[in-house]
């Protein structure tokens, strides 16, 4: 019996099905929680503008530097003048509150990176 260690099994393209997709989203949406851009939100680190959300996980990947982020935010610190906005991937939690909704998007408008 001969056995190659030379290359790993080929990985299968796994095509998810919408029942799975509906529910990767429905937990992205519950961990961002009401963070939308405008939005301003207080926990016991401070308290948060939204400047921008992202849901492209590549792209929250790179920002976040984790192989597994679906999604990030940017965010300002509101409570120190001249804080420069900073990337974030935390969940939205019960110790977490919101300040100020999100601005209302114009029409044709998307609010935030996608």
């Amino acid at each position: 019996m001969t056995v190659s260690i030379a290359q790993p099994p080929a990985a299968s393209a796994v095509v998810p099905d919408s029942t799975t997709l509906d529910a990767l989203r429905r937990v992205i949406d519950e961990q961002i929680g009401p963070r939308q851009p405008g939005a301003i939100y207080q926990n016991q680190d401070g308290a948060f503008e939204v400047i921008a959300l992202i849901r492209d996980p590549k792209r929250a990947r790179e920002l976040l530097k984790r192989r597994c982020a679906q999604w990030a935010l940017i965010v300002k610190d509101v409570l120190r003048p001249g804080a420069e906005p900073f990337v974030v991937g935390s969940a939205w939690t019960t110790s977490d509150y919101l300040v100020r909704e999100a601005d209302k998007a114009p029409a044709g408008r998307e609010g935030g990176l996608h």
